[in-house]
């Protein structure tokens, strides 16, 4: 078959995973993406979309299923967004994941690097110490199917802890009986937005109730509701919300009964979370990927150790265990307030926070004459900043460890730094949220000493955009937003993107002729994706 096309109905053999757990076959020479197959599976498709990259495809019967493919054990999948590899065993799961990561190592970055072992979880599901609960236009708790804001309602997500979902059972009922309403965030009227749990390892609970305004007489019934059903309770919070949009907490937070914080323990230290405090939601795995990051770090008790994107220190807190100091930097200044109270908490003395980035903090540990032995960086999906790289290259430390949340954006990392003069010599990978198709990384990089190698800081005029080696074509640049984001770009909103970044576009390209044109301004969640691409094809 040398062509295919859309509503076309073939029969194919599924040979590989795409990023997010799809199943890749090959028709005519194509690739064909089709969403719950597994590799080795024979399954009859039904074409969905063709572009000039790629082909998508619904599977309508599977005709010779893997021995891998499992029952995924909840009525609610694959409607809801939440998990994406419930139908498949979880030893093929932690092999798609590792294969994952090679892969990206390979065709990203280049690298001969390969994952030396994936840590799988004691138990893949029940494992979320934090739960988002959205609700239904009739008031019921569910999850919002996968990129979209439809809520799919769930009355037990395998995922979370029992008492998470009994507090959103129990909020929503509450809600019914007192003629309360959801709240319709495009019309921007009712009241009940969220329900936010956060569950220790003690198997204390704090539930946050996020509305749109308070429930006036009727507050001290809601506590007395939520205490009968969750009497694991410690604190119970009300956050009035009132901004437009979806972000979940913002605006003014009151305590309704118990305690302001949940005390939890990760890594041998404790921490005191509020609703918003950023934490692991596996500890059991965070503890794990941590471990194996101070490993990487081997700081000594004379080292000093430079821990960038520290967050709220728990990073940091580990490696203070071994190295002389740690000097954890953190832009976010709320964060950074917390680390201090969490180092104070724990007693620990040979920790400093720096409110910076990179760069500012290496200036610091420069003006002190400070030379990091390690530095450990825990970058957002997005990765680093190149000149964040030539930062920490300037500050010369041994060793560095990267961990990363996203694998190719790490792997895009890594060759810069091979660029800079660190090898990456070890990776492990880490499965801190089965049954999703995400994965942690920790990577060991080190300082090149031999003599036919030349150090060099990056230029960033080497990074040049618009060089035609880092070029990507629109197609390109949509079939990757596709498959990793299974949204569909348009060439003119990658012009309006690529112009954003400086990137050059034809001088007219995708410029309307009319005098009074009305063209369509991409959107936020569209720009980011297109911004993600760029970031990975290297053009920005």
């Amino acid at each position: 078959m040398d062509t295919i096309q859309k509503n076309q109905t073939v029969i194919c053999t599924i040979d590989g995973w795409s990023h997010d757990g799809a199943g890749v076959a090959r028709v005519g020479g194509r690739a064909v993406f089709v969403p719950g197959a597994l590799p080795g599976e024979q399954w009859r498709v039904r074409i969905v979309k063709v572009s000039s990259a790629a082909a998508f495809g619904r599977g309508e019967e599977c005709l010779l299923p893997s021995p891998d493919r499992t029952s995924p054990g909840c009525p609610a999948y694959p409607k809801c967004g939440g998990c994406a590899l419930r139908h498949v065993s979880y030893a093929a799961e932690l092999e798609f994941k590792r294969q994952k990561v090679d892969e990206a190592y390979r065709r990203i970055g280049g690298l001969d690097l390969r994952v030396s072992e994936i840590l799988g979880a004691e138990n893949p599901d029940g494992y979320r110490n934090k739960a988002i609960y959205a609700l239904t236009p009739d008031l019921r708790p569910g999850f919002y199917r996968f990129r979209s804001h439809d809520v799919i309602p769930v009355s037990r997500c395998l995922l979370q802890s029992p008492v998470s979902d009994r507090a959103a059972q129990a909020v929503c009922v509450f809600a019914r009986e007192n003629g309360l309403s959801a709240y319709d965030e495009t019309a921007g009227v009712g009241l009940l937005r969220h329900i936010f749990t956060r569950t220790a390892r003690s198997g204390a609970v704090q539930i946050t109730v996020v509305a749109a305004g308070g429930f006036g007489h009727r507050t001290e019934a809601l506590v007395a509701a939520l205490r009968k059903a969750c009497p694991e309770a410690v604190s119970i919070v009300l956050n009035v919300n009132r901004n437009a949009g979806n972000t979940v907490l913002a605006g003014s937070f009151f305590t309704l009964w118990g305690a302001d914080t949940l005390e939890d323990t990760l890594c041998g230290s404790t921490f005191s979370l509020s609703p918003q405090s950023f934490y692991q939601v596996n500890p059991a795995q965070a503890e794990r990927l941590y471990a194996k990051a101070v490993e990487f770090a081997a700081p000594g008790p004379a080292d000093t150790v430079l821990d960038l994107y520290c967050g709220a220190g728990t990073i940091t807190l580990a490696l203070a265990r071994r190295a002389g100091t740690v000097v954890g930097a953190e832009i976010v200044p709320e964060a950074v307030e917390n680390a201090r109270a969490n180092a104070l908490r724990n007693g620990v003395r040979n920790v400093e926070y720096l409110c910076g980035d990179a760069a500012q903090a290496a200036e610091e540990l420069r003006r002190r004459d400070l030379r990091p032995a390690a530095v450990v960086v825990d970058p957002p999906r997005k990765g680093l900043d190149p000149r964040v790289i030539s930062s920490i290259a300037a500050m010369a430390p041994e060793r560095v460890v990267y961990v990363s949340c996203d694998c190719a954006t790490q792997a895009r990392d890594l060759k810069l730094f091979e660029q800079a003069g660190y090898r990456a010599e070890r990776a492990v990978a880490c499965d801190m949220f089965p049954r999703t198709s995400h994965v942690e990384t920790v990577c060991l990089l080190s300082k090149l000493h031999t003599k036919q190698h030349i150090e060099v800081e990056i230029d960033l005029d080497e990074l040049d955009a618009t060089a035609a080696e880092t070029k990507a074509t629109y197609d390109e640049i949509k079939a990757w937003v596709w498959e990793h984001y299974q949204l569909k770009v348009s060439a003119l909103y990658i012009s309006q993107v690529k112009r954003k970044c400086g990137l050059e576009v034809g001088k007219n390209y995708h410029l309307s002729k009319s005098d009074n044109p009305k063209v369509p301004v991409c959107p936020k969640e569209k720009e980011d994706a297109i911004m993600e691409a760029l970031r990975v094809f290297k053009m920005i």
